[in-house]
């Protein structure tokens, strides 16, 4: 039987049948002529203007490529956990590899969660004298030596997510009237890429299980997330409060990250969400893909004709944005992986274990 891409799923599909709050983009309707691509762009400003999350069908992603990658993850978290914790990221000085269930936080507070995390495998890049730290953040993936599939399964789908990422953020850019490539030098070959394979294990009712992954913003530009049908997914909406997003089959969950709300001044929109444990032994199964430029990248503010309606970026003081991304994914990842911090680059860190002072993207 021949393998349906998710294009041909989503047209097959009745939208309405899945509810969802989320605006639903069909990305191949950027090949579908000019009146097509006019609609895809009106729907794509819409979504990232207002609501700063959609979910994306029509992106050419195969159930083959699918199902090698989450048969390959679900093997590796049916792994012993001896083999898993062999993989454990205070073993990485790059912050990769297995974090189990309570050791990640977000906002201070455990996330109910365990995971495995995976960037482009590259050679390890200890910063020298005068280099800015967060090239500690380049380095080499942990893997299971039981699994080889998993690693060619994960590295493929970084590879293939990469590329949709990439349309995407060219349509989008096109949507708002920017150039397509105004972003393009800040990727190229040296992108810094981040896939996570998270297993969210059930709530048992204590306090404090319940928080799977506590309410945030990505700090890149596109995340694209393959979730399973178990659901759990919120985000905040324009009411303040957090909406389920029911699982849509074929369709990645898209949401924008902070570096694009400050590159537009607040016109595109970085949006907080969370995910709910499931109850009980129910396992909840994701992949997000985060789309992010070079480690040294720095973010030029986009040219584009709606400039002037930009509402400003949202200012959080606990939360200063940086002009180089690698330093806002550095600070991220001193917060949320404490124990690799301390073991690794505790010199990074203040005497309460917080990430030291850097320079804003103010400064």
């Amino acid at each position: 039987m021949s393998d349906p891409s998710n294009a041909s799923i989503a047209s097959n599909v009745s939208i309405s049948s899945y509810p969802s709050q989320l605006p639903i983009v069909d990305l191949s309707a950027a090949d579908r002529g000019p009146e097509a691509r006019r609609l895809l762009h009106a729907q794509l400003h819409s979504a990232a203007h207002d609501v700063g999350f959609f979910q994306l069908v029509g992106h050419g992603v195969t159930e083959t490529e699918t199902r090698a990658l989450t048969e390959a993850m679900h093997a590796f978290f049916a792994l012993p956990e001896v083999d898993r914790l062999a993989l454990d990221t205070t073993n990485s000085p790059h912050f990769r590899g297995y974090t189990r269930v309570g050791d990640e936080r977000t906002g201070g507070a455990r996330d109910w969660r365990d995971q495995l995390d995976i960037g482009a495998e590259r050679a390890a890049h200890a910063p020298g004298p005068g280099e800015p730290a967060y090239w500690w953040l380049q380095g080499p993936n942990q893997w299971p030596e039981a699994l080889p599939e998993l690693r060619l399964a994960a590295l493929n789908w970084i590879e293939r997510l990469s590329g949709v990422a990439e349309r995407l953020l060219h349509e989008l850019l096109l949507s708002i009237g920017a150039r397509p490539d105004f972003y393009d030098e800040a990727f190229g070959r040296h992108a810094h890429p981040h896939l996570k394979l998270v297993r969210y294990p059930g709530s048992s009712g204590d306090a404090g299980d319940e928080q799977g992954v506590g309410a945030h913003k990505d700090y890149g530009f596109l995340t694209l997330l393959l979730q399973d049908q178990v659901g759990g997914l919120q985000v905040q909406r324009e009411d303040g409060l957090f909406h389920d997003v029911p699982p849509l089959p074929g369709a990645f969950v898209v949401n924008l990250g902070e570096l694009l709300e400050v590159a537009t001044n607040g016109y595109l929109v970085a949006t907080n969400h969370r995910v709910v444990s499931p109850p009980g032994a129910t396992e909840r199964f994701s992949v997000p893909f985060f789309y992010n430029p070079r480690l040294d990248a720095r973010i030029t503010p986009l040219e584009f004709p709606h400039a002037s309606a930009a509402p400003g970026v949202t200012a959080d003081p606990a939360n200063p944005l940086f002009a180089e991304y690698g330093r806002n994914e550095l600070k991220g990842k001193l917060r949320a992986h404490p124990l690799a911090a301390a073991r690794h680059h505790a010199d990074l860190l203040t005497s309460s274990g917080q990430p030291a002072a850097m320079s804003a993207m103010s400064e």
